[in-house]
């Protein structure tokens, strides 16, 4: 039961209810980087969501002469104090261990996993990000390459 679940989980990956619907084509149409919002990205295993700060950062200047009702709501936020409580859209089970920064190191662009974030009104995964999928790009990483094959394929690089 629990690996059908599982399973579930990890295929079923829809775009969840966010506290501000954040429109990454208007962001990415702009030439916002994906790692100014996703910094973390670069240092480990989570790419981190966007802080209060880092969105304020920006839209304070844009605030001043907008009155759009998406920003409204990102100024509640600021006169209130709280955190934006963002919902991951690229979940993995827990019993696998994704970690960014490698993949960022190998030359991995984000589009290859999450999409072209130009034409996406609100996040959501493009593909399903199951095992057999990982496995596949990680095979066509390798190449001809047997160590590099047997390192990308052992079910340790991804599950321990």
């Amino acid at each position: 039961m629990f690996t059908l679940a599982a399973y579930g989980v990890f295929t079923l990956q829809q775009s969840p209810e966010q506290p501000i619907q954040f429109r990454h084509d208007i962001h990415v149409n702009l030439q916002v980087q994906c790692l100014y919002c996703h910094p973390g990205a670069l240092r480990g295993a989570s790419p981190g969501l966007p802080t209060l700060t880092k969105c304020w950062g920006c839209h304070q200047q844009i605030a001043k002469t907008d009155t759009s009702p998406r920003l409204a709501v990102l100024k509640d936020y600021i006169a209130n104090g709280k955190d934006i409580a963002w919902v991951p859209v690229a979940q993995v089970p827990d019993f696998v261990h994704f970690n960014h920064r490698p993949h960022i190191a190998a030359g991995v662009n984000c589009e290859d996993c999450h999409g072209d974030m130009s034409v996406q009104e609100i996040a959501v995964n493009p593909q399903v990000m199951n095992m057999g999928w990982c496995l596949n790009c990680h095979k066509e990483k390798a190449g001809d390459d047997e160590v590099k094959l047997t390192k990308l394929t052992d079910c340790g690089t991804c599950h321990y």
